[in-house]
């Protein structure tokens, strides 16, 4: 029963080390990588090569779908995106906003994202959500922008 006791602290204590803390900030790219949660999001960054973007000078705030918000996409849709470079970055881009904008700098209302479409963002209380999508963790710190983790993936509106 003892080993069993220090075996799960054991394990409890390894989780959480795996938590958003980094000793030494990091780029929003590197962050992303750096998060287990964000591991898809992260391949699929790589895949339509904006990852030396997401290094660059920004900033940037990414509303980053987590493994989980990703796995609610339908199969068809995420092949078809894996097969679509282009589709693929201007997914991408539709979750990053130019700036820095903590979860405590949130305003109620429209911002424009890279991809070039507007998103609605609004903060209830301790709440942010950007369209339909909850943030889950916020406020990642990363040394050209901040990372916040969302529940939802989204998609933008198509163009004309």
């Amino acid at each position: 029963m003892f080993n069993c006791r220090i075996l799960f602290a054991a394990a409890t204590i390894a989780a959480l080390s795996g938590c958003a803390t980094h000793s030494t900030p990091l780029s929003v790219a590197d962050t992303i990588a750096a998060e287990p949660q964000l591991s898809t999001l992260n391949r699929l960054v790589v895949k339509a090569g904006l990852t030396d973007t997401l290094k660059g000078a920004g900033p940037f705030t990414i509303f980053a779908p987590s493994n989980e918000a990703f796995s609610k996409v339908a199969a068809k849709t995420m092949d078809e995106l894996g097969n679509n470079p282009a589709e693929l970055k201007a997914v991408l881009s539709y979750h990053v906003v130019p700036g820095k904008f903590m979860a405590a700098d949130v305003k109620n209302g429209t911002i424009k994202t890279v991809n070039g479409a507007n998103v609605a963002l609004s903060k209830a209380g301790e709440f942010v959500t950007i369209e339909e999508a909850l943030v889950q963790t916020a406020d990642i710190s990363a040394t050209n922008g901040v990372v916040h983790v969302i529940d939802s993936v989204l998609i933008p509106p198509a163009k004309h």
